[in-house]
C-alpha cells in the first residue's frame, strides 16, 4: 500500500523562489521628488517667520469716544422767567450780529403797552380838536414818551444774536415756560473751526504728548479716518461725572464713560469732510472713535512677553 502524499504547507511559487538564484532587491522609495522641494520652502518659510519676528514691531495704541466740538460756539441763556411768545430762527440758519431770535411774551408788560396806546389815541384826538390847547399838547407829548418807554421794555424780553453765526440746537418752541439760566439755543460763529475731544483710558497719560499723531473715526463713517495732531493733554485723570461735566448737560447723557480718563484735545483742518466722494459737514456734538499711537514692541516680545526683561530697548515709543 502506497503511503499517501503528505500537503505541502508553502507555495509552489515560494519553494521554487527559495530554491533558485537568490539576487539582492532595491530599495524602497516611499516619497517622490517634489517633497525634497517642499521640505526646502518650508524651512525657507519657517526661517522668514522667525526674521519676521525679530524685526517687525507691533504698534500699541490708546483708544477712546470722541466728541467734535466748537470751542467758539456761543450759548444764549434766558436772563428772565416767561413764556415764549415766538422762534424766529430754525437750526441751520444763518444770522446777523443783532438780530431777534427769540422772543418772550410777559402779560403785565403787554397789558400797559395796550393800556397806553389807547390812553395815546384818546390824546391824539384832543390834539387834533384843539391843537392850541397847552395841557393837551403836553398829555399827548408824555404819553408818547411813556409808549416808547413801555416798547424798549418790551423789546428786551428778546433774545438776539451777538454776533453773526450759524444757529444749532434750538431748545425752545412758542407757548414753552422757560425759567430763568435755560439754555435756549447756540449760534456757532462762521470763522470757528472744529476740533475733536478724545476721552482716553487715564493709564495712558505718561505716553500721550503734545504733537503725536491723534487719528479719528465718525460713528456711521466706517474706514474714514481723519488724521490730526494732538494740540493739548489734560494734566489730571478725571473720572466719569467730572467728564461728563466737562462735556456739557446737552452731551452728558450721550456718551457712556467708564473709568479713569484723560482728555485729549486736536484741531480739525477744515470744517467739513469728504465720503464717498461727497462733502460733509461738522456739527457739534458728532461721536466718534479716536486712537494715538504709544509705543511699539517687536512681535517676537509679544509671543514671548517674558524676553522683555533680557531686551528692555526692543520696546520703543
Amino acid at each position: 500500500m502506497s503511503e499517501k502524499a503528505t500537503p505541502l504547507i508553502y507555495r509552489k511559487e515560494a519553494i521554487d523562489h527559495h530554491t533558485g538564484v537568490q539576487e539582492e532587491g532595491d530599495v524602497l522609495y516611499l516619497s517622490p521628488a517634489w517633497t525634497r522641494w517642499c521640505y526646502w520652502v518650508l524651512l525657507g518659510a519657517v526661517a522668514t517667520g522667525l526674521l519676521f519676528c525679530i524685526v517687525g514691531r507691533v504698534g500699541v495704541y490708546a483708544t477712546g469716544t470722541a466728541i467734535v466740538r466748537f470751542e467758539d460756539k456761543v450759548e444764549l441763556t434766558s436772563h428772565w422767567a416767561g413764556v415764549v411768545s415766538s422762534v424766529s430762527v430754525t437750526a441751520g440758519q444763518h444770522v446777523k450780529a443783532g438780530e431777534a431770535l427769540v422772543t418772550f411774551s410777559s402779560a403785565e408788560e403787554s397789558a400797559a403797552l395796550d393800556r397806553l396806546q389807547q390812553e395815546q389815541e384818546l390824546a391824539l384826538v384832543r390834539y387834533l380838536r384843539d391843537p392850541l390847547d397847552a395841557s393837551t399838547r403836553q398829555s399827548f407829548t408824555a404819553l408818547r414818551t411813556e409808549l416808547e418807554l413801555a416798547e424798549a421794555r418790551l423789546a428786551t424780553r428778546s433774545l438776539r444774536a451777538p454776533r453773526a453765526g450759524v444757529v444749532t440746537d434750538v431748545r425752545v418752541q412758542p407757548g414753552q415756560y422757560l425759567s430763568t439760566g435755560v439754555s435756549v439755543l447756540t449760534i456757532i460763529p462762521a470763522t470757528a473751526t472744529p476740533s475733536v475731544v478724545a476721552l482716553l483710558p487715564g493709564s495712558w497719560r505718561p505716553q500721550l504728548t503734545v504733537g503725536s499723531p491723534l487719528r479719528m473715526e465718525l460713528d456711521g463713517f466706517r474706514h474714514e479716518y481723519q488724521d490730526v495732531f494732538i494740540d493739548s493733554v489734560g494734566d489730571q485723570i478725571i473720572g466719569p461725572t467730572e467728564a461728563r461735566r466737562l462735556l456739557g448737560a446737552e452731551l452728558s447723557d450721550s456718551f457712556e464713560v467708564e473709568g479713569p480718563i484723560v482728555l485729549v484735545r486736536a484741531s480739525l483742518r477744515d470744517s467739513g469732510f469728504f465720503s464717498d466722494g461727497r462733502r460733509f459737514n461738522y456739527f457739534d456734538g458728532m461721536p466718534a472713535r479716536a486712537e494715538v499711537r504709544v509705543r511699539s514692541e517687536s512681535i517676537l516680545l509679544m509671543l514671548i512677553p517674558g524676553l522683555k526683561e533680557l531686551l528692555p530697548h526692543a520696546v520703543s515709543p
